[in-house]
């Protein structure tokens, strides 16, 4: 897990934060609803600010969707580089 972390902060690595940022987003997302539903089936109710929940969903959503927007721009640009004569 220190590995982990120090890849992530270091500025040659080859992990993605922007993925990284969306799972961590994501994964809380998943707790509220499984809380939401527990507390639900229990018989109270679980108040999650809008604001909070809109704030994860737009960072999920923006997260991922960056990553994905940047790896096909990549990809692109990979293929339209010149090839190398041999």
């Amino acid at each position: 897990m220190k590995k982990f972390f120090y890849q992530l902060f270091d500025d040659n690595n080859s992990i993605n934060e922007k993925s990284v940022v969306g799972f961590v987003a994501f994964f809380m997302l998943c707790i509220a609803f499984l809380v939401d539903i527990i507390t639900g089936y229990v018989g109270k109710e679980f108040v999650v600010n809008k604001i909070i929940f809109d704030g994860f969903m737009v960072m999920v959503l923006g997260s991922f969707g960056i990553a994905s927007v940047d790896k096909w721009i990549n990809k692109k640009k990979d293929n339209e580089s010149p090839e190398e004569e041999g």
